[in-house]
């Protein structure tokens, strides 16, 4: 059975964010930011419209998801190194002997060991598919994200649902 998969690529699916990112546990670079470019691709059976997934809901998604990280701070939560505590005003984020102290309302606190390119892409991958479970009655086969953190240097990340079945929702 033929599969069809829609992309959005929009001039306006960008954000701008701060962070850094560590090397071999033991390095860690300077803060910097990037305008990020973002892409999704949901791939699947047409449905009883003869599509697969709505592009006005998918670039609605995309963009409700990508401002969450626009003019923030992405920090990771689960590295092993980067220890990240808050209060109800500050965020702390420490490494080594490094610390970096910012307004709790300028950060975004995200799930992830490290905030590279490959990881925040599986981060909106995955917010992506909670949403689709949540909202639309799409199964998709394979949703794919693409992060571009500066031009022409892009991350990937892709999962393959089994056959469109149900997918879980976070």
């Amino acid at each position: 059975m033929p599969t069809f998969h829609v992309r959005v690529e929009k001039d306006f699916l960008v954000f701008s964010a701060g962070h850094f990112i560590t090397f071999n546990l033991d390095s860690c670079e300077r803060l910097h930011g990037h305008n990020y470019r973002v892409a999704a691709e949901v791939a699947g059976l047409l449905d009883a419209n003869q599509y697969v997934i709505d592009f006005v809901w998918l670039r609605d998604a995309m963009k409700s998801l990508i401002t969450e990280l626009d003019h923030r701070m992405m920090l990771p939560t689960t590295h092993p190194r980067i220890r990240v505590t808050h209060d109800d005003r500050e965020v702390l984020a420490t490494f080594a002997d490094r610390r970096w102290i910012f307004p709790l309302g300028d950060c975004v606190l995200l799930p992830v060991s490290n905030t590279t390119s490959e990881l925040v892409a599986e981060y909106l991958g995955n917010k992506l598919l909670a949403r689709i479970a949540a909202e639309t009655q799409v199964q998709p086969i394979r949703v794919r994200i693409e992060v571009d953190e500066c031009f022409g240097q892009t991350a990937v990340w892709e999962t393959c649902l089994a056959d469109g079945g149900p997918i879980s929702q976070e």
